[in-house]
Order: C-alpha cells, then sequence, then structure tokens
C-alpha cells in the first residue's frame, strides 16, 4: 500500500459518480497530485472541498502510479472571505485553474505552493492586483518561460522601457520600440526597474501581457486552451476598468 501525508491547496474537484468528487491539489512536497474523495458530494465536505481552500491530506493506492484516496480534514477557509468581493474570487479560481492546467502531476513545485498562498494573502492588500501579475510572472518561469525585463533586449535603445516582445518575452525600450510599437505589448509600470504606477490600468497591462505567455507558450498545445477562469477573471477586471472610467467622465460631465 502507498501512503503519504501533506498540505495543500484544493485546485478543482469535480462529482465523480453519486457520492463522490476527484479532487486536484497542489501539495507541499507532493505536487499536483488527484485523488478520489468519499463523500465528496455531501454537505459535510462541500465546503471543504471549495476552491483555494488549505487542507491536510493524506493520500492511499495499491499501486505508486494509482489514482488513489485522499482523506482531507479543512485547515483553512481561503474562499469563504472572498464570497463578497467576486473579482479577488475570480482571481483565486484563475490562478487555482492555472495551476491545475498547466503543472505535471507530481512533480514537486514547492515554491509555486508556497507562493500561490502567499497570493491568498495578499488577496486582502490594496495591491492584490499587481501581486496577481508578478505570480503568473513566477508561474511562467517555474514552467520554464522567464521573462526578461530589467533591460532593453535591443542591446542599444534607451532605459525608458516601455514595451516586452511578444516573441521573446524582453523589454524593449520607448526609442527602440517606437517603429514597431503596433506589434508590441505593452510594459506595466509596476513591472519596471525602478517601479512605477500599480493602479488598475497597469495591472490590466501586466495581464494582457501574462495572458499572451500563457495562451503562447503554455497552452498552445492544450486541446482547451487557456482555462475559462483565467479568461473570466481579465474580462472581468477589464469590465471594472471600463465601468471606473465610465464614472470618471460622467463625474467630469457633472
Amino acid at each position: 500500500m502507498e501512503c503519504w501525508q501533506d498540505q495543500g491547496i484544493v485546485l478543482r474537484a469535480r462529482a465523480h459518480g453519486e457520492h463522490g468528487a476527484i479532487v486536484s491539489l497542489l501539495t507541499a512536497h507532493h505536487g499536483r497530485a488527484a485523488g478520489y474523495v468519499r463523500g465528496g458530494q455531501g454537505t459535510k465536505l462541500r465546503g471543504s472541498l471549495e476552491v483555494g481552500n488549505l487542507v491536510d491530506v493524506t493520500w492511499q493506492s495499491r499501486t505508486h502510479d494509482g489514482l488513489g484516496a485522499f482523506t482531507l480534514e479543512l485547515s483553512k477557509n481561503v474562499s469563504a472571505h472572498l464570497l463578497q468581493e467576486p473579482l479577488k474570487l475570480a482571481a483565486l479560481q484563475s490562478a487555482c485553474a492555472l495551476c491545475d492546467a498547466a503543472l505535471p502531476e507530481r512533480e514537486a513545485h514547492a515554491g509555486l505552493y508556497h507562493g500561490l498562498q502567499a497570493l491568498f494573502e495578499t488577496l486582502e492588500s490594496d495591491v492584490w492586483g499587481a501581486a496577481y501579475v508578478l505570480w503568473e510572472i513566477a508561474l511562467l518561469k517555474e514552467l520554464g518561460f522567464s521573462l526578461d525585463l530589467t533591460r532593453c533586449a535591443s542591446g542599444n535603445g534607451d532605459e525608458n522601457l516601455m514595451y516586452v516582445s511578444p516573441k521573446t518575452g524582453k523589454a524593449v525600450s520607448a526609442s527602440a520600440g517606437a517603429p514597431y510599437k503596433g506589434k508590441l505589448l505593452a510594459l506595466a509600470g509596476f513591472l519596471k526597474p525602478g517601479g512605477g504606477e500599480m493602479n488598475e490600468k497597469e495591472v490590466m497591462k501586466g495581464l494582457e501581457m501574462t495572458g499572451h505567455f500563457l495562451d503562447t507558450y503554455v497552452f498552445t498545445h492544450h486541446s482547451r486552451g487557456v482555462p475559462d477562469a483565467r479568461l473570466i477573471f481579465a474580462q472581468r477586471f477589464a469590465k471594472t476598468l471600463d465601468m471606473q472610467s465610465i464614472g470618471k467622465n460622467e463625474y467630469a460631465a457633472g
């Protein structure tokens, strides 16, 4: 009998049979792992299996490569604190969906596990949007797609970094990128070496940038593409930004 104990973050739970559920976790020491939870659809366990929750888990299986079964105990209900903040809840669901879809099973990613926990804690702060973008950059790096936003890719541009190459993921200065700015991605102010603005508009630039690389380099060969939860989060964030712009225009007109 194969068995291990760990702590994990619920990435996804789907019904299996009449009463059970197949649950995907990102664990501290065993990477992304899946298992069957008996009674997972029941009222006793349903709340524990909400996406983003932190659980103590025991996994057992007759064989090392079998699906196995989870025994779970709720350690921290993360999602419950965000029920009244749908945009932040969408960010949490997006991060979990990306991990579930992008990470290979049973490959340890301790840094990403702790980084995901840190992101959840940051969702309670005013800089949560920028933190989310930085988390996606870290996810890309963990998957082998590092971005270089520290200097101009051309080597002879000025230090005013304004763009990102959609092919190489390297920063491009204002002067070097001017002839090609229609083909380049915008570089968010808070991602520049010296720091910069961290408002919603800059966060949207960051989401568009990381979204491009997720689509192009991580999910390009996935049959389902970028997870729906990530697409929904970006759409909701953009909609919130549009509503703020409308509100400002109405205030100015009044």
